[in-house]
């Protein structure tokens, strides 16, 4: 789940510094463009995965691997005393969400070559929905339209996964591991939430990303998945979909986050799902069943409605 795993860190930080309810009139256009960019590069992500000739976990790795080397002189030359006076909190938390997001990358690839784009992506976009049961179990009381909005995105998981009971076991095993991959990144996004309040985000992203490469590394040698001998093609679009989604969506949404509003970014990024299904239909010639579009219409509506709520409720 490219958009909400890389995403909605940016929302998680800006929320204690930044309105829920910005004047967007008075927002540069330039802003607008720019999280059309964000949003643009996520969409593409899950096709562009689908494509690539390599084993999935590997992807990840090469990703986070990527992604890691390019922010390493950053972190280590601008940011080096902010990560040695880091708390032994921070730290953990900082690995705990590397490790997450690790689970996340290794469920979410999978599962792209099991089941359709549009399926798994709007599976592993329902992170909203498994933030909000957590903080429910943790005494928050969300208000009654949260509840609606859970009931409806539930009811669209309940009815995609039973269409594709219908179709293989491959595509609800698919189905399985895109709903682990959206828990792992709720699980992502509220550990690192918490390590933002005092650590900036390219000291926890550093360590962060590190981690996720160095789980992912052991899970490839573990089980096996080749490293290298990829084609040039292969190679190329690893290093264009750390781009895309590691820092076009990533960084461009963490730009505009403080002058749009985190409850603004967090809704345009749900446009995901139905731009990864686009792209995918026109690039890959992967169009869906009839049937997937009123379940993937359900848990979109449903998870816009917790958002929407939480907006209401961070501007009250």
């Amino acid at each position: 789940m490219t958009s909400t795993a890389e995403t909605a860190p940016a929302s998680g930080t800006a929320s204690a510094t930044v309105s829920a309810t910005p004047d967007l009139a008075a927002v540069p256009r330039i802003d607008f463009l720019l999280l059309a960019l964000a949003v643009s590069g996520v969409a593409f992500s899950a096709p562009l995965i689908s494509a690539i000739a390599a084993p999935a976990v590997a992807i990840a790795f090469w990703r986070n691997c990527i992604a890691t080397g390019v922010l390493a002189p950053i972190a280590l030359l601008r940011h080096r005393a902010e990560l040695r006076a880091m708390t032994r909190r921070s730290v953990l938390l900082s690995l705990a969400a590397g490790a997450f997001l690790a689970l996340h990358f290794a469920l979410w690839l999978p599962s792209l070559r099991l089941t359709d784009v549009a399926t798994s992506t709007a599976l592993c976009t329902a992170t909203p929905l498994w933030t909000t049961l957590y903080l429910r179990l943790r005494g928050h009381r969300p208000p009654r339209i949260v509840w609606v909005g859970i009931s409806l995105a539930f009811a669209g998981v309940v009815l995609l996964t039973g269409f594709d009971l219908t179709l293989s076991s491959r595509a609800v095993l698919g189905d399985v591991l895109a709903l682990g991959a959206g828990m792992a990144a709720s699980a992502y996004f509220l550990l690192g939430s918490e390590v933002r309040r005092t650590v900036s985000t390219t000291a926890y992203t550093f360590v962060c990303y590190a981690t996720t490469a160095v789980l992912l590394l052991v899970a490839c040698l573990l089980s096996g998945q080749s490293l290298t001998g990829y084609s040039a093609t292969a190679w190329w679009q690893i290093v264009l979909l750390t781009g895309c989604a590691q820092f076009l969506g990533h960084s461009l949404s963490n730009r505009v986050v403080r002058t749009l509003g985190p409850s603004f970014v967090s809704t345009a990024i749900l446009l995901e799902t139905p731009g990864a299904t686009l792209i995918a239909a026109v690039w890959l010639g992967q169009l869906p069943p009839v049937a997937v579009y009123p379940a993937v219409a359900m848990i979109l509506a449903g998870l816009l409605l917790i958002v929407r709520a939480g907006r209401r409720a961070g501007a009250s």
